[in-house]
């Protein structure tokens, strides 16, 4: 056998406060919710948010209006770096092509491309949205860019 005894560290193990036992106790008459007011009574809690009988800030401020929550649209950023790795020379790099290469989640994304990296191979890029340095990095390889908008409303 162990000469050792288990047992709690030094504070961890605390008294339970008792209250409204005797001015002799300690936490006596008011039992330590000091004289009178609101905090003293029984049930005598404020909700969030109150300030003391003054309009609260939520009801002062006005709760109607825009948002553009409904209308925001999630663009998918894709740099040149990542089209060095996942293209080969000559490829088209449309909406098809970057979900096939699991870089897209869907067609109907909109997907911009971003200039971070380096680009050496000569690409047709057909997307939504480019940067003005991805564009210079995609023209300087020898490739070309094309906005898809511009080129749906081309076919009709």
């Amino acid at each position: 056998m162990a000469d050792f005894m288990l047992s709690a560290p030094q504070g961890a193990n605390k008294k339970k406060r008792i209250v409204g036992r005797g001015s002799s106790s300690g936490r006596g008459t008011t039992a330590g919710k000091g004289n009178k007011g609101q905090q003293s009574r029984s049930g005598g809690k404020t909700y969030i948010g109150f300030e003391g009988g003054q309009m609260p800030l939520y009801r002062r401020i006005a709760h109607r209006g825009f948002s553009n929550y409904p209308f925001k649209k999630d663009v998918t950023a894709i740099n040149v770096s990542i089209l060095e790795e996942k293209f080969e020379n000559g490829a088209t790099v449309d909406k098809a092509a970057l979900v096939a290469k699991g870089l897209l989640d869907s067609e109907k994304d909109l997907v911009k491309v971003l200039g971070d990296g380096d680009l050496k191979k000569k690409l047709t890029v057909v997307v939504d949205k480019v940067s003005a340095s991805a564009k210079a990095k995609i023209e300087q390889a020898g490739g070309s860019v094309t906005i898809a908008e511009a080129a749906t409303e081309e076919k009709k």
